[in-house]
């Protein structure tokens, strides 16, 4: 399957070399219901995580900085993504969910990506 990526001008190369890994790493990360997908998405300011079953279409557990119990934490953006993670497996682990995929959406494992599941996995959560 052959998949093509337009790329324009200035930081067009950068968002086009995103959705290339998002796009490589989709064609083999599938959430079940046994082991769902933990999907992590970054804008320049807020994180988000959260836990889809993709047979059902449903999402089991979220997180993000937006939540009530983070928006006013103290700390650098790296501090508050590890506080997502923590609370997101909290999150899936009342739910019922001890073992997840990891889709990092074409986003680069370092960071606050990084950070964010390493908090996960130090909260209980297995991937």
């Amino acid at each position: 399957m052959s998949v093509s990526v337009k790329i324009g001008k200035g930081n067009a190369y950068k968002s086009a070399a995103r959705k290339r890994r998002a796009i490589r790493v989709r064609k083999r990360v599938v959430g079940t219901e046994v082991r769902p997908r933990l999907v992590v998405t970054r804008s320049n300011r807020h994180m988000v995580a959260q836990v889809i079953d993709d047979a059902k279409g449903h999402t089991l557990a979220s997180a993000s900085t937006l939540d009530v119990s983070i928006k006013g934490a103290e700390g650098d953006k790296t501090e508050l993504a590890k506080k997502v993670g923590s609370l997101v497996a909290e999150r899936a682990k009342a739910a019922g969910i001890e073992a997840v995929v990891f889709d990092r959406a074409g986003n680069r494992y370092a960071g606050r990506i990084a950070a964010l599941a390493d908090a996960a996995r130090e909260a209980g959560l297995d991937f």
